[in-house]
Parts: structure tokens; C-alpha cells; sequence
């Protein structure tokens, strides 16, 4: 399974592969249960989590960042329910989030879904955009 084809669906928990996209919608399957649905793009929106950023006291950082920040630290991930344990944890990242834009709930949700990751057994990519893209497909002579 690949990084860049997981998304996130509003009003659903989780995280999502996309299978398969249509006019109206999309065939997903849950990286937890393993569950293959329809889901909706009149009700649903659909996040590419490699499109995802974070705010950050400089620049926005990419979702991939954060993830792989929590994947080089040797600290303990914090439970999802105390709020204070997991801002401490987050500082103690050095990615300088930006507290005050980023919600809560947001900050859970990047802990529950890095554990989605890591149980799916996927590996975290950051994205390439532009001129990498180019560079990687241009073939060498």
C-alpha cells in the first residue's frame, strides 16, 4: 500500500485507500477493518493525506513531516485523551507547530492516524512535487 494513495474522509474515522475514484464518488478501503465501501462525494470530501499541511511558527510543513518526525523519536506516544501530554509531546518534535491555528482535535488526529500507519505497515513518504517529479522522470542519457 502506497502513501500517496490514503486519504481521509470527513464525517468518517480513520484513514482510507483509494481504490478506485468515480463521477460520484469513490471506492475506499479502511486501513483498520480492511472494509471495502462507497463512499459519497455529494455528502463526503476527500483529503489526500500527501496534500495535508500543518501550521508551523514559519512555513506550513507537510502531514509527512509531522509523521516522520514522530517515526525518528525515541519518546513515547502520548495518550490521545490528555490534550496537555500531547502539545508537550508535539514540542518536543522541533517542528515549531504553530499551537495557537492548529485545533486539538487535529493534533489527536495526527497521533490515532500515525498509529493507523504504523499497524497498516505503511510507509511514509513525503511527497514530490514539480521539478523533482521532472527530474525523476526524465530518463539519463
Amino acid at each position: 500500500m502506497k502513501y500517496n494513495r490514503l486519504i481521509a474522509v470527513t464525517g468518517q474515522s480513520g484513514l482510507f485507500e483509494l481504490v478506485s475514484s468515480k463521477n460520484d464518488g469513490a471506492i475506499v478501503k479502511s486501513l483498520e477493518d480492511k472494509t471495502t465501501k462507497f463512499v459519497s462525494s455529494r455528502i463526503h470530501q476527500f483529503s489526500h493525506l500527501e496534500s495535508i499541511e500543518v501550521y508551523t511558527l514559519a512555513d506550513n510543513i507537510n502531514l509527512a513531516d509531522v509523521f516522520l518526525a514522530i517515526e525518528a523519536s525515541t519518546e513515547a506516544l502520548p495518550g490521545s485523551k490528555d490534550v496537555n501530554a500531547i502539545k508537550e509531546y508535539f514540542g518536543k518534535l522541533n517542528l515549531d507547530l504553530d499551537f495557537e491555528r492548529i485545533y486539538n482535535s487535529d493534533l489527536k488526529k495526527m497521533i490515532k492516524w500515525y498509529e493507523i500507519l504504523k499497524k497498516a505497515d505503511v510507509k511514509i513518504e513525503k511527497p514530490v512535487y514539480g521539478e523533482e517529479v521532472a527530474e525523476e522522470a526524465a530518463p539519463e542519457a
